[in-house]
């Protein structure tokens, strides 16, 4: 137990890291059965139609596991970006034209600066009925590398246009006007319906729990500085080969990295299976 400023008495929290966890094998017993594998982060996306549970991957393709709320560490985040064909943006079987994995430089047609391209600006999109939007052609996304209490790996949750703001306007309120790196607090995130006309769709909604302090954030800020030094190489290494791609098979779905949120927002049917919709590890 210890005591705020006030004198209040608080619960001590304590945050489980994978170093912390016991496991009954160790890496080298582990390593031919692993050997030359691409391992991958569980991806969960932001569902369509108003749902207010997340989709989350489990052992079992078939039977997902379902949350109201996700609950743990942004130990990393950054932009991505996807343009789909006219017409195709809200399609989930139809592959971009081009796409960044970073949201600054774009592989694929039309390619080149992200900043400076005509597809990333305000009033180039279109709806789901075709007509003209105040949206862009290019959609903007950030994806986030969760770590949850007691998991081994993050999971990635990929935020589409429509939960942006509400990202951002969180991560100022909790962190940039606290100085402190996302790292430093366990985070709790929702979902919020929301009706635009006839269109209904959901948007993430965020919460700070609580912050690590001590020798707590001490082992938090170890592990999230390694974990991005590694994601920033793969993600690096992801955009030269992209760069470098032959157009025809830029985006094969054996090449490792493939997006699949589509439009405004995400619309996840119930035949989609998550299992393999997912980023490549860093080794």
């Amino acid at each position: 137990m210890t005591y705020n400023t006030e004198n209040t008495l608080m619960e001590t929290k304590n945050f489980t890291l994978p170093e912390m966890l016991e496991g009954d094998f160790s890496n080298e017993e582990l390593a031919d059965d692993y050997a030359g594998l691409q391992l991958s982060f569980q991806r969960v996306k932001i569902p369509g139609g108003g749902s207010l549970q997340f989709e989350i991957p489990g052992d079992d393709p078939e039977n997902p596991d379902y949350a109201k709320t996700i609950e743990g560490v942004i130990i990393y985040n950054h932009q991505a970006s996807a343009y789909w064909p006219e017409g195709s943006e809200y399609d989930d079987t139809v592959t971009p034209l081009c796409s960044s994995v970073d949201g600054i430089t774009g592989c694929g047609t039309p390619g080149g600066s992200c900043a400076m391209c005509e597809l990333n600006k305000y009033g180039t999109g279109t709806d789901s009925k075709g007509n003209p939007s105040k949206g862009k052609a290019c959609k903007n996304m950030r994806h986030l590398y969760i770590l949850r209490d007691g998991e081994y790996m993050p999971i990635l949750l990929a935020l589409p246009p429509t939960s942006l703001k509400p990202y951002s306007d969180f991560i100022n309120a909790s962190f940039v006007t606290r100085r402190r790196p996302t790292y430093a607090s366990v985070v709790q995130i929702g979902l919020k319906r929301v009706e635009n006309g006839s269109n209904l769709y959901s948007v993430a909604t965020f919460k700070k729990l609580y912050d690590f302090t001590g020798e707590q954030l001490a082992q938090v800020k170890a592990y999230a500085t390694d974990f991005r030094a590694q994601i920033k190489e793969m993600l690096k290494q992801r955009a030269e080969t992209l760069a470098n791609a032959d157009p025809d098979t830029l985006y094969d779905d054996d090449s490792g990295y493939t997006t699949t949120e589509n439009g405004s927002h995400f619309v996840i049917s119930s035949n989609d299976v998550i299992d393999g919709d997912r980023d490549a590890l860093p080794m």
